[in-house]
């Protein structure tokens, strides 16, 4: 059990039947009247946010969020396997829990799958990738406005904008949250 006292960034707990996880939490007294803890948190099912006020004294059940490393193996219609990589097993995973950033992960990446008793809710994929280009139109000669992007298809099928100077061949690093481009990259 957990008081709302304790609320820290971060903590997860059973609220109305749903996971929460603190996002920011302010203990608040005024001069008149009781203390309360104004709480701003996330389903982690849903990821819906939601702002409410409770008593230091509140309740609430510990909830643990299992986070574990598994390989993306392969595909199979709109079910995603994924290895385990203490017991080599296959896990398979709905597609409609696998985020758009999940466009950039190609087999044999490392992702952390998140469960809440035993029930998978989400795919995180690695912050970083590195892919190739596999299609883009070549920069055109002249062309050399400040940040001039131009699109690119990478091997994984999804598209990003890229500087005119990157050719197809080139790997490139790209942030999965945000699905920019950062940098070449070596090798």
């Amino acid at each position: 059990m957990i008081s709302a006292s304790d609320f820290r960034n971060g903590v997860t707990f059973e609220w109305d039947g749903k996971v929460m996880q603190v996002i920011e939490f302010q203990h608040v007294k005024p001069g008149k009247g009781a203390a309360f803890v104004r709480t701003k948190m996330r389903n982690v099912i849903t990821g819906a946010v939601t702002e409410t006020s409770f008593s230091p004294t509140d309740k609430f059940e510990n909830a643990y969020v299992e986070r574990r490393d598994m390989e993306y193996s392969y595909n199979d219609g709109n079910l995603y396997y994924f290895m385990d990589m203490e017991t080599y097993e296959l896990e398979p995973i709905d597609g409609s829990l696998l985020g758009d950033n999940f466009k950039f992960v190609k087999e044999n990446m490392t992702c952390t799958v998140l469960s809440y008793k035993g029930k998978v809710f989400s795919v995180e994929p690695p912050t970083f990738v590195e892919l190739v280009i596999t299609q883009t139109e070549p920069g055109v000669r002249g062309d050399t406005a400040t940040n001039v992007t131009k699109p690119a298809v990478v091997e994984t099928g999804a598209e990003v904008r890229v500087p005119l100077f990157i050719n197809e061949g080139d790997k490139i690093r790209i942030d999965t949250r945000s699905g920019e481009y950062l940098e070449r990259a070596k090798g």
